[in-house]
């Protein structure tokens, strides 16, 4: 039980890859807080995570620093001073660029980068965090046509989770994963086009990722194993981008 005693956040926990993450870090003894933004299934979430460790669901928009601040002070008030934060919530615009209206980049920007960055920021500000991961994406590298709002905010999470590690060494430490193609409900091949699907694929591993894939990497990085690790980029992505 490597994270016996430490608090967990996991924004956009109710779910896919949030979801994946708040059950192994509970599997480790972490007392586990999501935040979801009106989701049902963030219930049945927390009962899986209460069979096994202690959680609660929060409700908020990441992309509110009100709301931000309530989310940090519900958790804190259950179970103590957040030590470990996972930057995971995020939105999925895609559309030619002549379509894409800036309304929509500027949600999935809020979304995503900003989001991050305001919990990253309430974590510190609070003055207990040791760990910060930021869920980013192998897009965030590659580019995708068609996808100029979600490749900007994954770009940006990197280039966040960077500048933060210097910034914020040695006291905290700060690591991003950076997922390829994984099967969720936001990503399904279910719901995706044969191009689409050809496109995921096209990895020298040749198939989707599942969530709990994502799941071990990040209690790797928040556990006591990685104390030698920061400002690093993970991917987990089946080899799409190798560095």
């Amino acid at each position: 039980m490597s994270l016996s005693g430490k608090v967990a956040l996991i924004t956009g926990g109710s779910r896919g890859i949030g979801r994946a993450i708040a059950l192994a870090l509970a599997g480790q003894g972490a007392r586990v807080a999501i935040c979801h933004h009106a989701d049902p299934a963030a219930q049945e979430t927390i009962a899986a995570i209460n069979a096994v460790s202690g959680g609660i669901a929060v409700e908020a928009d990441v992309s509110d620093e009100a709301q931000v601040r309530a989310l940090f002070d519900a958790a804190e008030a259950q179970f103590g001073a957040v030590d470990i934060l996972i930057n995971n919530a995020g939105i999925l615009y895609e559309s030619p660029l002549v379509e894409t209206e800036a309304a929509d980049f500027d949600r999935v920007i809020a979304v995503n980068l900003r989001g991050s960055f305001l919990c990253a920021r309430e974590i510190v500000r609070r003055g207990n965090a040791g760990r910060i991961i930021n869920i980013a994406s192998d897009l965030g590298i590659l580019g995708r046509e068609d996808m100029v709002a979600y490749t900007a905010s994954k770009g940006g999470i990197i280039a966040l989770t960077r500048t933060l590690a210097r910034e914020l060494a040695p006291d905290v430490l700060v690591n991003a994963i950076a997922p390829g193609s994984i099967e969720t409900d936001m990503t399904s091949p279910a719901t995706m086009s044969a191009e689409q699907i050809a496109k995921d694929l096209d990895t020298p591993l040749a198939r989707f990722g599942q969530p709990e894939e994502i799941a071990s990497m990040a209690v790797y990085l928040a556990g006591p194993e990685s104390g030698f690790i920061t400002g690093q980029c993970f991917g987990v992505n089946g080899g799409s981008v190798m560095h």
